[in-house]
């Protein structure tokens, strides 16, 4: 039996601090720290959906839209980037048994993100800074509108995220490639034509297959690394552009006649933004699928060569969609709008589809098969994508866009389904399978809470999202308040499931600080005394 399998398998036992190597240490940082973000956008969300049944009246409507573009942001880059990276970080070099390549670029990843999620909080909220969650062009330099000091802090707290992000990237890609002190050189380019999906594209088309070198959700992590890259570059780019004019404003100088073309600035802009959206989270999602479906079930990926080749695919697909966010905007080419807008929208539903198939097959192979939390959020992450997708594939065509494009409805059943359901169940999962081997077999505090963490979260997310939906559908816009309660009982309704959302959370991290304990819990962010190697297995 493997070290894996003991752990998730054999004897649980008492969370013990002091026997976690380093490697185990930063990861619990990461998803820890990231899950207190989670907290932050959810009680937020939460109060925003009150506020659309009933204006609060300690709250003024820019605080609102400071919320509303904090909100997302900290979703996006505080709690899932840092629950997605520590569990990369941590798997690429164990699925690969090797050490990590840099742990003090982990920890520097670690701190840039966390630091420039709360700067870029906390300027939203004491300046009430709100371009609504985008760095579009020139909102955000409207200095009529909005402080100039609490955008530049702003500003600042995203570049300090991009550049966490981009040294995520290099410890990646450097793990992958590189030879550990005293081992035997190893072919680092080969490693990483596997890693982006060649040898699983060649082996369909040739009899005698090629050897994998890198494992398949290794591949998947690589090549949504390649997109979170990308996007890294194009935000860092949009916030100097905004940096420069607010600067520039701050010593006495207006930059507002200088000429900008604003469509090429918003294509460029929805281009790397997308490759978070339909790039990185789809390839990302993709290959934590068929993670938890092999760890689940013991058994080997079903077509795992077509699995390879789609991801790649994906990866194409994932740089030419980006136009279907400015299928509304007059000046937008029609070419662009039919082309990547339209079509090479709807192939998302191939190469995902393709993910969801391989997955489930993968999982039916194995039957009977025990449902345990693992598995039950799995399945619930497959369902979000499944409600999703098909619902973002119907704004995608040019007539339905004119009706959908600004409601309730991109929010609803597209965004928050995919984020809440598809996305954030798809994480649960990998944290209810990585939990004992992270914490060296910890029993969890109750099976209760975990039930009612996964019933709660389930109906709360697919239930906020329909009800947005059919909001939207009626003609409730995005971005927008309402005081005439012309729209009420939909926003009750999706309030409710709103509290579910958070209670389900509450339960879920009281059942983690109880699993692990409040000293567990303070000693994960001790330095630990073991080597990361003792975790690696043989």
């Amino acid at each position: 039996m493997s070290f894996t399998d003991t752990l998730l398998n054999g004897e649980k036992s008492a969370f013990k601090p002091g026997s976690l190597t380093p490697m185990q240490k930063i990861t619990l940082r990461f998803v820890v720290v990231g899950l207190v973000f989670y907290l932050f956008a959810l009680i937020e969300g939460v109060m925003m959906r009150i506020y659309e049944i009933s204006p609060i009246p300690v709250i003024s409507e820019s605080q609102f839209f400071a919320m509303m573009t904090a909100h997302p942001l900290v979703g996006i880059f505080g709690s899932t980037y840092m629950i997605v990276f520590g569990a990369f970080l941590f798997l690429v070099p164990f699925l690969m048994k090797k050490p990590l390549w840099s742990l003090k670029v982990a920890n520097a990843t670690f701190f840039l993100i966390t630091i420039g999620t709360l700067t870029m909080w906390t300027a939203g909220f004491l300046s009430h800074y709100a371009p609504l969650y985008t760095l579009y062009w020139p909102l955000p330099s409207d200095f009529t509108q909005f402080s100039v000091i609490g955008g530049t802090i702003f500003v600042f707290g995203i570049a300090l995220i991009m550049v966490g992000t981009l040294l995520f990237v290099l410890n990646i890609f450097k793990t992958i490639m590189y030879t550990p002190e005293g081992w035997e050189k190893q072919p680092s380019g080969k490693l990483l034509g596997n890693a982006l999906g060649l040898s699983g594209l060649k082996n369909l088309f040739r009899k005698e297959k090629e050897v994998h070198l890198v494992s398949l959700p290794v591949a998947a992590i690589a090549r949504g690394t390649v997109d979170t890259f990308l996007n890294a570059i194009i935000i860092t780019f949009a916030g100097v552009l905004i940096l420069i004019y607010m600067i520039a404003e701050l010593m006495g100088y207006s930059l507002k006649s200088t000429a900008i073309d604003a469509l090429l600035y918003k294509n460029i802009f929805w281009w790397g933004l997308d490759l978070i959206a339909d790039g990185m989270v789809l390839i990302f999602v993709a290959g934590t699928w068929y993670l938890l479906a092999t760890l689940i079930t013991g058994k080997k990926l079903f077509m795992e060569n077509w699995a390879r080749a789609a991801l790649l695919l994906e990866l194409v697909v994932s740089w030419t969609v980006w136009s279907h966010h400015l299928m509304s905007d007059q000046a937008q080419p029609g070419m662009l709008k039919v082309a990547s807008g339209e079509m090479v929208t709807a192939f998302e539903l191939i190469t995902q589809g393709l993910a969801f198939f391989i997955t489930l097959v993968t999982l039916w192979s194995a039957k009977p098969l025990k449902m345990t939390n693992e598995l039950k959020f799995l399945l619930g992450g497959l369902l979000g994508f499944a409600l999703a997708v098909p619902a973002g594939i119907l704004q995608a065509d040019l007539g339905l866009n004119r009706i959908l494009h600004n409601t309730q409805w991109i929010i609803g059943p597209h965004v928050h389904v995919a984020i809440l359901v598809g996305l954030t169940m798809t994480l649960y999962s990998a944290i209810y399978i990585l939990f004992p081997i992270l914490t060296n077999g910890a029993k969890w505090y109750s099976q209760k809470l975990a039930n009612f963490h996964f019933w709660a979260h389930l109906s709360g997310g697919i239930g906020m999202g329909a009800f947005m939906g059919m909001a939207g559908l009626n003609g409730m816009l995005r971005r927008s308040i309402y005081v005439n309660g012309e729209f009420n009982t939909y926003m009750v309704l999706a309030g409710i499931c709103g509290g579910l959302l958070l209670l389900s959370f509450l339960a879920f991290f009281f059942n983690i600080v109880m699993s692990v304990g409040i000293n567990g819990a303070i000693g994960i962010f001790m330095p630990s005394k073991l080597k990361t190697k003792d975790l690696l297995p043989s």
